[in-house]
């Protein structure tokens, strides 16, 4: 008759030294990873390399142009006017940004 400690002291997995394959397949894995890391770098780097040094801009040549109804300035002096017409975010931007 078998006792509880018999029962529980079983192998009832197997042999676990057959195969053996968890070592080199771990290697591999760690290694295929590696191998893609550095490419993936070296891409990335390549084309951060071919993007130009300053991007156009939208605004127009003429920078008076671009002015009309904005006023920018110093809020502490009393002589500038702000223009209210500028865009500002909206409540649902606000509350979407913060």
């Amino acid at each position: 008759m078998l006792t509880a400690a018999q029962v529980l002291a079983q192998n009832n997995f197997g042999d676990t030294r057959t195969g053996g394959l968890a070592g080199p397949m771990g290697l591999f894995l760690i290694l295929l990873l590696g191998a893609a890391t550095v490419l993936l770098i070296r891409n990335m780097n390549s084309r951060l390399r071919r993007l130009p040094d300053r991007f156009p801009t939208d605004e127009p040549a003429d920078p008076e142009a671009g002015s009309v109804g904005r006023t920018v300035g110093d809020p502490t002096d009393g002589n500038v006017t702000a223009d209210s017409s500028a865009d500002s975010p909206n409540g649902y931007q606000q509350r979407r940004d913060g």
